[in-house]
């Protein structure tokens, strides 16, 4: 996909307004109120153009049976829905050794998760992705978990949001990146296991010039032009247990937005207003976010190919990841402070040069140990 189609393909959900929830009004039908699904009549409620008694009076089950559309208070509507209710939450928080997620109950795959990556916790210390296996999340309300058989002959890779190769500081730690609230599913051959891994690579060679890298990734479902009838359209696919109902969805592509910081590079720096990224801590910001389609991608694609600004993919995903200082101070652009620049690794076709035809193997560096099926 070309950068100024993917430029237009993001931009093309920002139009969604999620905030206008709050500016619709509910106010109560003037027809007459229709009878309950028993058929038995109504109860009667308070006379029309009558305000809504105080909250604390009301019955736990108002009016029931009646029919609103408008001018309730937005204390009756949280009376009413809310409080009595289960609804939500939207996603589940997971706090975890080596990373920090929301998970999407409705389609049973990370919204996002978050890394903080630096040199020293990225040394070994004990975790061992031989060891670790795939595992439903017993975290997550079992009727919103992803399962195993889900991604089972699905024909996609469970690709890692948070790559085993960041968790090696504690075998727990690389055990909960296993867990399947952190996989999503992914093209394998020349993208999970490919330029996927690249990418990943590369957010941890970054540790080497940077002082704190921190890693956002995001899985987006972004639309494109329908051919036939020229309208913008969301379409992806949803994997399901052999004979069973769809239940994971199948993101179209994936993000990852990177927010580094280091002591400047020249002292003079930090005596130079924010316009140079530097701020009162006396450190050097950059920030970018890469939007890869869930598709094969050759070796000899470009990663500044994949780049696009930070606040698109806020406004595709419906979330802040760059702090509101650092867009101020219009910090510099990661590509410009260090080369933007993946390095091929085709460590599963030395594998099968080798004999070994494919197979996992635990002494394969891990970008290409990812278990399949």
């Amino acid at each position: 996909m070309s950068s100024s189609l993917l430029h237009l393909a993001i931009a093309g959900t920002s139009g969604l307004a999620l905030g206008a929830v709050g500016a619709v009004s509910l106010t109560r039908s003037s027809s007459k109120p229709s009878a309950t699904l028993d058929g038995a009549s109504p109860a009667p409620g308070p006379p029309l153009g009558t305000a809504p008694p105080p909250l604390a009076s009301r019955p736990e089950t108002p009016y029931p049976g009646q029919i609103f559309s408008g001018n309730l208070a937005q204390g009756e509507v949280r009376s009413r829905v809310i409080q009595g209710g289960s609804i939500g939450p939207v996603s589940d928080l997971l706090i975890r050794t080596a990373y920090t997620a929301a998970y999407d109950r409705r389609n049973r795959i990370p919204a996002w998760t978050a890394e903080h990556l630096t040199g020293s916790s990225l040394k070994s210390g004990g975790g061992d992705r031989a060891t670790a296996v795939f595992r439903e999340d017993l975290d997550v309300p079992e009727i919103f978990q992803a399962k195993l058989l889900d991604y089972f002959r699905s024909g996609y890779d469970r690709g890692h949001m948070v790559p085993a190769a960041d968790a090696k500081q504690s075998q727990v730690a690389m055990a909960e990146t296993f867990l399947l609230s952190n996989i999503a599913p992914q093209v394998g051959e020349g993208f999970n296991r490919h330029y996927w891994a690249y990418l990943e690579a590369f957010c941890r060679d970054l540790t080497k010039s940077f002082e704190d890298v921190y890693v956002f990734t995001v899985p987006l479902f972004l639309p494109k032009r329908d051919g036939r009838d020229g309208k913008w359209k969301v379409t992806y696919e949803m994997i399901a247990p052999q004979g069973g109902a769809p239940n994971v969805a199948v993101p179209t592509h994936f993000a990852k937005v990177l927010i580094a910081s280091r002591a400047p590079r020249h002292p003079s720096l930090a005596l130079i207003s924010k316009q140079k990224g530097v701020f009162a801590d006396g450190k050097e910001w950059v920030q970018s976010a890469f939007v890869l389609p869930n598709e094969a991608i050759p070796d000899e694609t470009k990663l500044e190919t994949f780049v696009v600004p930070v606040e698109a993919v806020e406004r595709s995903a419906g979330l802040s990841l760059l702090p509101e200082a650092l867009k101020a101070a219009n910090v510099k652009h990661l590509c410009q402070a260090t080369k933007c620049e993946v390095v091929v690794r085709r460590f599963d076709d030395a594998q099968k040069k080798f004999g070994g035809k494919g197979q996992q193997n635990s002494s394969l560096p891990a970008p290409q140990r990812r278990q399949t099926f």
